[in-house]
């Protein structure tokens, strides 16, 4: 598997990164940095769809907002640009919903684990959505069927729950959600790697 790789060493700001014309490559910009990122196997795309799955059954029913999923831009500012692996909007913060992605910090983002994102996603990206004070951040690890959530607390951020194998988690952001760990990593077993 590819890794993700620095594309050159300028800074890079938003406008740079719509002029790109290679649409077949995702990337990113992390602090004017633009990293090219592989696409996602297919066990991450099992997991990333149940997950989206079961967070938009519970949204859409309570009517709490919007749940997006990758690839989308989420432009915290000009010089970053992420594709969270699904992102939460919730409903008293649509104004930041545009018709080319998400300008602003959403309610909750949820990034899941593959050896190629480990580091960027439990330092650099935890670190940047710390500093643009998103409430919630999930880090989802299909290795150890766990998951952790992250809650800002006066701007930094406090594991508020964490589950591994038969374990339930909850969100401060999203009411009423408690999700079992078993029932989703079931419904997402990965293909055959063979």
């Amino acid at each position: 598997m590819l890794s993700s790789e620095i594309v050159d060493k300028k800074k890079w700001t938003y406008q740079d990164y719509v002029k790109l014309d290679d649409d077949s490559v995702r990337y990113e910009i992390i602090e004017g940095e633009l990293i090219m990122v592989p696409a996602p196997d297919l066990g991450h795309q099992d997991l990333s769809r149940d997950l989206e799955f079961f967070l938009w059954t519970h949204i859409k029913k309570y009517e709490l907002g919007k749940i997006y999923y990758a690839p989308l831009d989420v432009i915290l500012d000009e010089e970053n640009v992420v594709q969270p692996d699904l992102v939460f909007v919730s409903a008293s913060n649509q104004k930041i919903l545009k018709s080319h992605g998400i300008e602003g910090s959403p309610d909750l983002v949820v990034e899941i684990l593959s050896p190629s994102s480990l580091y960027r996603d439990r330092h650099q990206k935890k670190a940047l959505y710390q500093k643009f004070k998103i409430p919630e951040y999930w880090i989802v690890d299909p290795a150890n069927q766990s998951i952790e959530v992250f809650h800002l607390e006066n701007e930094e951020y406090r594991l508020y729950s964490f589950a591994t194998g038969k374990g339930k988690i909850k969100s401060a952001v999203i009411d009423g959600l408690e999700l079992d760990l078993a029932e989703l990593f079931h419904a997402s077993r990965s293909v055959d790697s063979g």
